[in-house]
């Protein structure tokens, strides 16, 4: 339950500072994680990125605010950071479907989107393989791009990565310099908030190549989930591993990557281990 708490103390954050810029970081640290991991919790748990969750809490208070009488539209832009009353106009439709101008306008509708609460609940259904294993630090090569602050802009970062590494040989190259453990593709995200984010397409080698990056990936102890199928399914299986296990798990994130090891890289049919960097909790 501790858990859900860090969570609604992070939204609770949020709340009082919507008309400030909202510090990732901080919100991490409120919730025990880096920012990055946050953030993928949250979208994980409240069904929506983290980024257009602030987005629709603004707008939906700014359009309370326009509602009143003598509150111009430049000054409730500025309230909720916009510089720029064009960057307010879009962010305002989006979330409302109506220009700022048109609020004050009898009988017109506008959504209103209260916060977030989480709570735990215990689903059960299906079951979840997985395991636990500390392993010592191992050094990979491989290519690598920096990961968005907004973690949703990474999923077409990413893909695109994947794909100029097939088209151009690269990960043929890869495979041919795999020689230690763990024996597979890698995709190795560092996420924490002591190094810059980047994602890694790799494998563990003791060779070197002058074309490849190096990152020695820390010792550290992960949970380990086996799976299969495509892209779709990783990001089905880490949403469970957010919202079924950890939570009851005992344990929290720790400070290492993550790590997906494809030991099939099929893209139509991967056979493949999501790694969760774990510390019991205290």
């Amino acid at each position: 339950m501790e858990w859900i708490e860090r969570l609604n103390d992070a939204v609770g954050y949020i709340e009082e500072h919507l008309t400030e810029e909202i510090d990732y970081e901080r919100l991490g640290k409120i919730a025990c994680c880096s920012s990055y991991h946050f953030q993928r919790m949250f979208t994980y748990m409240a069904g929506v990125p983290l980024s257009e969750y602030i987005r629709r809490r603004r707008m939906s208070l700014a359009a309370v605010d326009l509602q009143s009488t003598g509150i111009k539209i430049i000054d409730v832009a500025g309230k909720y950071g916009y510089n720029s009353p064009t960057a307010f106009n879009r962010a305002f439709q989006s979330v409302h479907g109506i220009a700022p101008s048109a609020v004050k306008n009898e009988g017109v509708s506008v959504k209103s989107f209260p916060p977030v609460s989480f709570k735990l609940i215990v689903k059960g259904v299906e079951e979840m393989n997985y395991r636990i294993e500390t392993k010592a630090a191992f050094r990979i090569v491989g290519v690598s791009v920096p990961l968005e602050k907004d973690i949703e802009k990474n999923f077409a970062v990413i893909p695109r990565k994947w794909q100029e590494i097939v088209m151009n040989g690269t990960l043929r190259k890869l495979t041919g310099l795999m020689d230690t453990q763990p024996m597979g593709v890698l995709g190795v995200s560092t996420c924490n908030d002591t190094e810059p984010w980047r994602y890694y397409i790799a494998v563990s080698s003791s060779q070197t190549d002058k074309d490849l990056e190096e990152y020695t990936v820390p010792a550290a102890t992960w949970a380990v989930f086996p799976g299969a199928g495509t892209n779709q399914s990783i990001q089905e299986l880490e949403r469970r591993i957010v919202t079924e296990w950890l939570p009851t798990s005992g344990y929290e994130y720790g400070n290492a990557p993550d790590v997906e090891v494809y030991l099939n890289p099929d893209p139509q049919n991967a056979q493949y281990e999501v790694w969760i960097p774990v510390v019991r909790k205290a």
